[in-house]
């Protein structure tokens, strides 16, 4: 069964971290783009970063640019977003996706063909 799961998320104080974690069961991440998403409430799913398969392409929406870093671990079958600074409008649920076209773009997601549940963000004081 292909599946995968986020985690990582949680409450967090403004200026704090977190790692999210994207397992993947059922395929291998090895020839697949992995996309970070997120959304609040009310508003539209955003794109905030992308992995390619050989990790020799990344892209961050200008939002997080020098806050968020995507890696990925082949051995654990696994892609990270760190995020760092946390702010207030950086709370939302944050999903990974993966790209069986190994597509990394930061679009509306419709390049991604496997979703994960998402995990909850949230920044608050």
């Amino acid at each position: 069964q292909v599946q995968l799961v986020e985690s990582g998320g949680g409450l967090v104080q403004p200026g704090g971290s977190l790692r999210l974690s994207c397992a993947a069961s059922g395929f291998t991440l090895d020839y697949t783009s992995i996309g970070w998403f997120r959304q609040a409430p009310g508003k539209e799913r955003e794109g905030v970063s992308c992995i390619s398969s050989n990790a020799a392409s990344t892209n961050y929406a200008d939002s997080v640019k020098g806050r968020f870093t995507i890696s990925r671990d082949g051995a654990k079958n696994a892609v990270y977003l760190q995020i760092n600074s946390l702010k207030p409008d950086d709370t939302a649920v944050y999903y990974c996706a993966a790209s069986l076209l190994d597509t990394c773009q930061l679009g509306p997601g419709d390049e991604y063909d496997y979703w994960g549940q998402g995990t909850q963000v949230t920044v608050s004081s």
